[in-house]
């Protein structure tokens, strides 16, 4: 129903700050703030007797972590939102917090209103994320994309151009797909394609995801 409150549990082995953000948090009357987890475990038992909407989740905790408790509560509950509330501008926190689920990251110097709205956006099925922590992600992102590629290039002995390709193949594109974005012809992508199978050792498109799986770890 329209006018039900959205019902938050808050999850923070910190009490002080616990506290000030149920404050926070109540001051809206669309929100109600169902308790306050100590711990990872503790936010999971509770989720399974509240079932909240919201789950405002900081990541080091004792006996289980954020991140963990993400997951859990994720697996076990998939319609529960939870955002990661931290002190800890970390992007491998924060790519881990998402891949698990989380519906956003939120740092703890954010200002009332924008906390309150946070939580009205995610139950709404936003995904939250500051500039600055969406920055870390794309910055965490590009560190992978070339990580992927100096590990591929190492491992064949491949050109620049046969390391994207490569790439490229790997990612799932199609021998067209791949001439298309590079603006070659499709002959000579088959060319390049046939070197990288020479140089991975494989004989067609399915033994070479094989080859770059193994070397990609």
């Amino acid at each position: 129903m329209a006018n039900e409150k959205i019902k938050v549990l808050i999850a923070d082995d910190q009490t002080i700050l616990a506290e000030g953000i149920k404050s926070v948090l109540e001051t809206d009357d669309k929100i109600e703030v169902t308790g306050i987890a100590a711990d990872g475990a503790d936010a999971l038992e509770k989720c399974r007797v509240w079932q909240p909407d919201v789950v405002m989740m900081d990541i080091r905790m004792p006996n289980m972590n954020g991140v963990v408790a993400t997951q859990r509560i994720k697996t076990e509950f998939p319609q529960i939102k939870v955002v990661v509330l931290t002190t800890f501008d970390d992007s491998d926190y924060i790519l881990n917090a998402i891949n698990h689920g989380a519906s956003g990251y939120l740092l703890k110097d954010i200002g009332a209103s924008a906390l309150i709205d946070a939580v009205k956006n995610a139950y709404a099925g936003d995904t939250i994320l500051p500039a600055k922590i969406a920055r870390r992600i794309a910055d965490a992102a590009k560190d992978v994309a070339a990580d992927r590629e100096i590990r591929l290039k190492r491992a064949f002995s491949l050109s620049e151009r046969e390391t994207e390709i490569a790439l490229m193949m790997y990612d799932g594109f199609t021998n067209r797909q791949i001439s298309a974005a590079l603006k070659l012809s499709e002959g000579t992508a088959r060319n390049y394609i046939s070197a990288i199978y020479i140089k991975t050792g494989s004989d067609n498109r399915a033994s070479f995801l094989r080859a770059a799986k193994e070397a990609l770890g």
